[in-house]
């Protein structure tokens, strides 16, 4: 029996569903210089939206029809999987707003409203990321190892359709738990460029010294740790660094941590990271799974240690491991020889330059990857300890930030996943489910 005032709708009764366009493989590119991007199945999380920090995002290099360019909010669903079990068919993500030219490919569905009177954009998002909506198309699917849906089997799906003031209501609650995830990935986002930004002025662009031998006092920084720095440079093999200090290497400071474990000596339920839980570009390790279901060889890491994604293109894959856990042999594990040396070796290895050193190295065809020798071969100018002393006590609190922001993440998704079923049913009413959110604020 249905909820009062609410409507059992067909989808195709209210949106329609536009096939994209066949973009020519062969003028992809993985350069990105500004020109547009072609949306990828790749690109969709499991969880709904889009997930360009972490996988590989390419811009497109020849002409293409105008009606495939997508705007700001558009809807677009997973129309292939490549598992058989269909678990990402369905799927939505909204294009963001952020300046980028984003193109419909093939293989997604874009979702046209043919009427809004009867039905909210950012209602129907949550109905496509419903399990029954995955259930009805994976039902219907065609394929065995991949599987297909289509726009008339997408539109077929029948869903209960509330008042439009309360389709606006239940997209708001889920939609502000979304927002409230997406303002902690910022905060993450904005605390690294931070510690990026010290860490190259103070150990690549030398700035407080140059301030110094300039008679100046160097911006910013107390005068406690001002007279930490020399007032001039000298020369060295790598050329002209702060007088006092000397030329190594990244395993000078570093070393791997070779914590290999069977997978029989693993406990159910361990926290297992693999090169697809890692963001590109980002220290922020937001996602794990378990280890119960995977029988290949393991290493174990322990929270805090610096994991990097060896295999090429995944190089810009590295960051502090927020829990205890084990994780994939394609993951190099490694730990600073002192604890002073902890944020001076996770800025380097999550640098540009080490990045492009690992890919130089690089050895193998189909997926190259680099190893702790070449790695910790990297040549680095290093601080006096003191110096590097003081920069990890400035960017452990705000590693230990972004730590406590994941784990905040993880806890308002979880109150998201659990409302989404129970209002679209009707079963939670919105006065409820917004008692129940205000209790996260």
């Amino acid at each position: 029996m249905g909820v009062e005032n609410w409507t059992k709708t067909r989808l195709g009764d209210v949106i329609r569903v536009k096939h994209g366009w066949p973009f020519k493989s062969e003028l992809f590119d993985e350069k990105l210089t500004g020109r547009p991007i072609v949306v990828a199945v790749g690109n969709f999380a499991y969880t709904g939206g889009f997930r360009f920090d972490s996988t590989l995002v390419k811009e497109y290099r020849g002409e293409y029809p105008p009606d495939f360019v997508l705007a700001p909010g558009d809807i677009l669903l997973v129309m292939t999987c490549q598992t058989a079990g269909g678990e990402i068919l369905g799927i939505p993500a909204r294009i963001p707003n952020d300046g980028r030219t984003y193109l419909h490919n093939q293989r997604l569905g874009k979702v046209v409203v043919k009427n809004s009177a009867l039905v909210d954009p950012a209602f129907l998002y949550w109905v496509f990321l419903s399990e029954s909506f995955n259930q009805e198309l994976c039902a219907s699917a065609t394929g065995t190892k991949i599987v297909h849906t289509a726009p008339d089997r997408i539109e077929a799906y029948s869903f209960d359709r509330p008042p439009l003031d309360e389709q606006r209501a239940i997209a708001r609650i889920l939609g502000t738990l979304d927002d409230k995830i997406e303002l902690n990935r910022r905060m993450n986002q904005t605390l690294e460029a931070i510690a990026r930004a010290i860490f190259k002025s103070w150990f690549v662009d030398f700035d407080p010294v140059r301030a110094k031998a300039a008679g100046r006092k160097p911006p910013g920084l107390a005068p406690a740790i001002a007279d930490l720095f020399p007032d001039s440079f000298e020369d060295s093999e790598l050329g002209e660094i702060p007088t006092g200090w000397t030329v190594g290497t990244l395993g000078t400071v570093a070393a791997e941590s070779r914590g290999a474990v069977r997978p029989a000596d693993i406990e159910r339920g361990t926290p297992y990271i693999a090169l697809e839980h890692m963001p590109q570009r980002s220290i922020a390790l937001n996602s794990w799974g378990v280890s119960d279901d995977i029988a290949s060889g393991k290493l174990r890491f322990k929270v805090g240690d610096i994991l990097f994604g060896k295999l090429r293109p995944y190089f810009h894959k590295v960051g502090p491991a927020p829990l205890d856990g084990v994780c994939s042999t394609d993951i190099v594990v490694c730990r600073p020889k002192g604890d002073e040396w902890y944020g001076f070796a996770l800025l380097q290895m999550a640098s540009d330059d080490f990045v492009a050193h690992t890919e130089r190295g690089s050895t193998g065809t189909k997926m190259p990857r680099t190893n702790w020798r070449d790695m910790a071969a990297y040549p680095v100018v290093l601080p006096k300890p003191e110096i590097a002393q003081r920069f990890t006590g400035i960017v452990r609190p705000m590693v230990d930030r972004i730590r406590a922001s994941i784990f905040e993440q993880a806890t308002l998704a979880a109150l998201r996943d659990a409302l989404l079923p129970k209002l679209i049913s009707g079963e939670l009413r919105v006065a409820e489910a917004e008692r129940i959110g205000a209790s996260v604020d």
